[in-house]
Parts: C-alpha cells; sequence; structure tokens
C-alpha cells in the first residue's frame, strides 16, 4: 500500500529563506516524488502564505488553491497551519515532510517520535533536494506541552489566537462547480490515501473489457497536487505525473485542461481500492466492437413453375383415295 505524505509547504518554501517560496516548494515537491514515485502527495500551506510569496507568485498560487494542488486550513484554524499539518496525518497515518520538530504539540501527537513519520529535506547545492528521516527536537516548548498532557490539560499548548467571530462561522458552500469542470456520472467515494474508490458495478465492468495494457479516451475531471483524475464512463481513472513524462511536469494543469478528452494506457488496476491508474499514450484506442449477430440471409427466389403449353394437335392426314382402275372387256 502506497505511503501517504503530508507536505508542510509553508515550512518548506520558507527554508533558507526568510520569504517562503512557490518555485522552491514546487521543486522540492516535485524532486520528492521522483525520489518517492508511489508515494501519495498532499501539499498544505498556512492561511497567510499567499500573502507571503512574491507577487509574482501570486497568480501561480491561486490557480495551485483553486485546483486542490495547494491547500490552506479554514479560517480560526487552531495551531495555525501546524494544527492543520498534523490534524490530517494522524488521520490518514501519513507521515509529514518538515524541517519543523511541533514541540508545542508533543503531547498531543506522541507519535511524532516513530520511526519514519517525520522527513526532513533540503537543498544541497550541484546535488539538489536531499530527503532524510528525523526525530523531533525536544526544548522547553516540547517539555511544558508533555507535562500537560500528563496532567489532563490543555490538549492543544499553542497559544490561542484572537479571532473575530465572522472568521469562526462555518465556510461557505460552493453553490456550483468551477468553471470547466465536470462531475462524474455517479457518487464515488474516496480512500484514506486520496485515490478515488469507484463503484463496484461500474470498476468490475471496467475490469472485464480493460485490462492493464489496454488503452481508453478519458475526460480530465480534475487536478491535485499529484496527478489528474478523468471520467471513462462510469468510472474514474487516476493519472500520476509521475507517469506522464520523464521528467515529470510541475503540474497536471500545465500539460491537460478540464474537460478535454485524451487517449490514455491502463498501467494498473488496484482492486482493494477499486481504483484505476493510467498514463497518456500515443496509441488510439480501440474502436468498440461490431455486433456479432448473424446477419438474415433472404430466402432464395424459387423458379415459378413453367406453364404447361398444350400440345398442337396434329391432324393425320388422311390417304389420298386409290383412282379406281377400268377393267378391261
Amino acid at each position: 500500500m502506497p505511503r501517504h505524505v503530508i507536505v508542510d509547504g509553508s515550512n518548506i518554501a520558507t527554508e533558507g529563506r526568510s520569504k517562503p517560496s512557490l518555485k522552491q516548494l514546487n521543486e522540492a515537491v516535485m524532486s520528492f516524488m521522483a525520489d518517492h514515485p508511489k508515494d501519495v502527495i498532499t501539499v498544505i500551506v498556512d492561511a497567510t502564505f499567499g500573502h507571503r510569496i512574491d507577487a509574482k507568485e501570486t497568480k501561480a498560487f491561486d490557480k495551485a488553491v483553486e485546483h486542490n494542488e495547494l491547500v490552506t486550513p479554514p479560517a480560526g484554524t487552531v495551531g495555525r497551519g501546524d494544527g492543520f499539518v498534523l490534524s490530517i496525518a494522524q488521520k490518514v497515518g501519513a507521515s509529514i515532510l518538515s524541517n519543523d520538530s511541533y514541540q508545542e504539540f508533543h503531547g498531543q501527537y506522541p507519535w511524532l517520535f516513530d520511526e519514519g513519520r517525520l522527513i526532513g529535506g533540503k537543498p544541497v547545492p550541484n546535488v539538489g533536494w536531499v530527503f532524510v528521516n528525523r526525530t523531533p527536537v525536544r526544548g522547553d516548548k516540547s517539555r511544558r506541552s508533555i507535562r500537560d498532557a500528563e496532567k489532563g490539560g490543555k490538549k492543544e499548548s499553542a497559544p490561542k489566537a484572537k479571532v473575530s467571530a465572522a472568521a469562526m462561522k462555518p465556510m461557505p458552500v460552493p453553490k456550483a462547480p468551477p468553471p470547466g469542470a465536470t462531475l462524474p456520472a455517479k457518487k464515488t467515494a474516496t480512500a484514506p490515501t486520496g485515490r478515488t474508490v469507484n463503484e463496484v458495478l461500474p470498476f468490475i465492468q471496467f475490469v472485464e473489457k480493460h485490462g492493464v495494457g489496454s488503452v481508453v479516451d478519458g475526460v480530465v475531471d480534475s487536478y491535485s497536487s499529484h496527478g489528474a483524475y478523468v471520467v471513462i464512463g462510469d468510472v474514474r481513472g487516476y493519472v500520476p505525473l509521475r507517469l506522464y513524462s520523464s521528467p515529470p511536469p510541475r503540474s497536471a494543469r500545465e500539460v491537460m485542461k478540464l474537460g478535454d478528452t485524451i487517449t490514455l494506457e491502463v498501467v494498473e488496476i488496484i482492486p482493494g481500492r477499486r481504483s484505476v491508474d493510467l498514463k497518456p499514450t500515443t496509441r488510439k484506442a480501440a474502436p468498440a466492437k461490431a455486433s456479432t449477430a448473424k446477419k438474415s440471409v433472404a430466402p432464395k427466389k424459387t423458379a415459378a413453375p413453367k406453364k404447361a403449353v398444350p400440345k398442337k394437335s396434329v391432324a393425320k392426314k388422311s390417304a389420298p383415295a386409290k383412282k379406281a382402275t377400268p377393267r378391261r372387256s
């Protein structure tokens, strides 16, 4: 089963900098995906990220948020972006890519000290990004957080931020999909790893017709931080960026547009999650099979019986009368 990794985007984008860089964050995520192609990636940034990056990157940031390539926490989240990252990681059992130690949360999330749950990353000159497993650093905040947890005190040791009443109201529910988006024919569930789980019957019917290596046409339905989802009839498939090209593109929206029909090859079918992984191909999808019903053969026309022609009655010629020979006297 693939590992799920939550990227603390605000931390990685600020590594070695005074201000976050969307370009640096993208380079780090793409490098991590190249090193760990089977991992499922979700990128989280704090609510102030879009205001702190360079103005030239604002447009790209807005598009990334719109297409779910970047996720921001709800307004008024306790613990800001850090608390949101840890909550998601705990819910799905994910690892975290970050150079932060989250000391104020050590009492609430002791699994941060488990091997493999925290990953660090740094850009190395002439090498690129290097990622290693790490252990959180302990300090005064860590010890205080653990003491509070042991005493049954506050679950959240982070200082409470002053938030307006308007910010604490529920987020508005969109009344319509984004422009250009298409909805799947049937409602589908989502696995804990973020992949789509198709309904049983449509999935079985798809697998019966399309095995690994077969070619199908799919309509681009939505983007994710690590690929795109496509609709093939009643089934949703997944196109990971790592299978698109080498090196992979920075984001799916650079190479695919919502609503476009693209030709894809079935790479993997995962029965446990009822999901289908695909990659673009130049091969053509096989045409629909023609009906195998036998053509009705028109009966041969039988020749009409010839009408009997009545024989002409042939009158027998009467023999000429013999002349009487005179008697001799």
